[in-house]
Formats: C-alpha cells, structure tokens, sequence
C-alpha cells in the first residue's frame, strides 16, 4: 500500500536562477508555510535531494528536469510553477497534460514593468533624451531647437506590436493616452480577439512598413527566428523607431546595426544575442541606439508579484479550482517555445 499522503500539500521550492527570498516576501512566505508543507531545496537543488521529496510532492516551484520517468515518480504532483520566465523544454509535457499537471509560468508578472520600460524607450528614441543627457554632460548641449530636428511625438503616430500577448496587451493599454493607431502582428490571435483590444490585425509586412513606432514583443520559436530579417527591416519607414524587448533571435542584429549606422533607423534595445554583451560589441559605440542590459522586467515589485500569484494559484488548485494568475502552458503551444534561459 502506498504511503498516506501529508496533513498538509508538499510544495518543492527550487527556485533557481530566482531566489526564494526575492520572489515571496516575508508574510508571503508565512502564508505558504501556513497552508502548505513546504520543502525547501535552495541550499540543496541535487537530483538526489529532490528524488527523494518527489513522491509527495503536490507542487514544484521552478523547473528542474521532469522527463516521463521522474514524473512518474510524481505519483501526486500536481502543479509545475516556473518562476524564470520560460517554458523550457525540460520537462515531458505531454504526460503532464495526460495526468492533469497544471504547468504555469510566471510571464503576466513581468508584463508591466516591461510594458512601462518599453513605453520609456519609445520616448527616449522620440526626443533623444539619454542621447542629448551624454551630450550636456561632455560639455556640448544643444538648447531649445538646435537638438531637436529629429524629434518625433508618439501621439497619434502609427504604432505596430509584433505579437499581442502578456506584454503586447499591457503596452496597448498603456499607449491609450497618446491615441496611436495601432497595428498588431499575431499569427496566433484571431482578428476578432485583436479587434475586441481596439488594435487593427495586419500582416507583418503592413505592420512595419506603416508604423513610425514598432515594439518588437514576440517569444521565439523556430518560426519567428530572425522573423525581422534585411528584407523586413528594409520595409520600415525612414526615421522609425524600433523597441526590441522581448527576445534577441527574432531579429537581424547585424542587419539592424546597418540601418541605425546608416541613420535611416533609431532602436532601443534591451535584449541581446549573448549576455553579457561582449565588451567589442558594435553596439557599444554605434549612435542611434538606446542600449538596456535586460533589465525591462527584472524589478522587486515585479519578482514579489511572482511569489503572490504563486501562493494564489497554489491555493485554488489545493481546493480543486483552476489557477487564474499565472500563465497556463498551452498544449498546443508549449513544444514550440525556444527563449534561452534568463542568467
């Protein structure tokens, strides 16, 4: 006969690259200790420290290896909670589908804090305020017009947002105010969930060549590498301004620093094929850019929203509801995913 399950449900935190203490704060913390068993295996995240708790485990808070073999060992696991932000291939999805295994990830909690940094790199690439901000400070500011014969406004520009899901819909509300006409790229959304948003479907070829501003906002799959290659960054207006913030490989970094070198383009960047980004890098030394080291999201309200829609969903599921704040993985849709790890 199979062990009597504990009094209370065993949650498994291995957080890493998160830290317990940076995504639950402290009355976070004693809520979860409170309503549920929790092991914690920070200091010790072996495969064999965790081998031995799985067999009781209710719920895992990260997302070390779950092949089919370990899962089955999973006999009461109910729930795989990411909190890095990636769905990474890792884990036997299907047999976590087939049994019942809610697999959520933490992505609406960045959702804001990427939204409003995003919107600030908009305003920067507007009005050049972090490129005339170096210019004062080495003795040679610009006053009232003379730096200003590039300024752009982004009210009621054309705005285009490749790919609509937790940050798309974040920044859309957030542009409300500035009245843009906004085109969305999506190939996974129906015209009529972009409509009910007040957004226009368009392709990817409308949604460049007729925007001033774009927010390059898409995940990574083997579809959309290099989605915005030459060829599309050829159909982008002159003088538009693109924001990358979500994932380096869906574009053309060498084929974008071409069009900023030549002044044809401004972008602000805050992802990047390698990170660190090597001290050689083009980037560096090239006008035109506003450069961000992959810090949109990574902000303390937005780490301690993780641990609250942690502990929220970890407590519907125990009553046998359905989680409502993180990110249920789609079945259809989770195999696809190729975003490297955040480190």
């Amino acid at each position: 006969m199979s062990a009597p399950p504990p009094a209370k449900p065993v949650v498994v935190l291995r957080p890493a690259p998160q830290r317990t203490d940076r995504i639950f704060t402290p009355a976070t913390q004693e809520l979860l200790r409170d309503r549920f068993t929790v092991v914690d295996l920070e200091e010790d995240p072996s495969e064999a420290a965790l081998e031995e708790v799985l067999p009781d485990a209710f719920a895992i808070v990260g997302q070390p290896d779950l092949p089919a073999q370990r899962l089955a060992r999973g006999g009461r696991l109910r729930a795989l909670l990411n909190v890095e932000g990636n769905f990474f291939p890792n884990v036997d999805y299907t047999t976590c589908f087939e049994r019942g295994i809610h697999v959520l990830g933490c992505g609406p909690a960045y959702a804001q804090a990427v939204a409003e940094y995003s919107l600030g790199l908009a305003l920067d690439l507007a009005r050049g305020i972090s490129r005339e901000d170096r210019a004062f400070r080495a003795g040679q500011e610009r006053y009232v017009s003379d730096s200003n014969a590039d300024a752009v406004l982004l009210q009621g520009s054309d705005v285009g947002l490749v790919g609509f899901g937790n940050l798309g819909r974040s920044l859309n509300r957030l542009l409300a105010p500035f009245r843009p006409t906004i085109r969305v790229y999506d190939p996974w959304l129906p015209p009529g969930v972009l409509h009910e948003h007040g957004v226009l479907p368009a392709t990817l070829d409308e949604t460049l060549s007729r925007s001033r501003f774009v927010f390059v906002l898409a995940t990574v799959t083997d579809e959309s590498r290099h989605l915005i290659g030459a060829r599309e960054l050829e159909l982008l207006p002159d003088g538009a301004r693109l924001v990358l913030v979500s994932r380096a490989s869906v574009v053309d970094y060498p084929a974008l620093f071409s069009h900023v070198a030549s002044r044809r383009l401004l972008a602000g960047i805050d992802v990047w094929p390698d990170e660190p980004v090597p001290a050689d890098d083009p980037a560096r030394d090239l006008e035109g850019l506003v450069l961000s080291a992959h810090r949109a999201g990574g902000i303390p309200e937005a780490f301690q929203n993780i641990g609250d829609m942690v502990l929220d969903d970890l407590t519907l599921i125990a009553q046998g509801l359905p989680p409502v704040r993180m990110q249920a993985a789609a079945r259809e849709l989770v195999g696809r995913y190729r975003n490297r790890p955040v480190t």
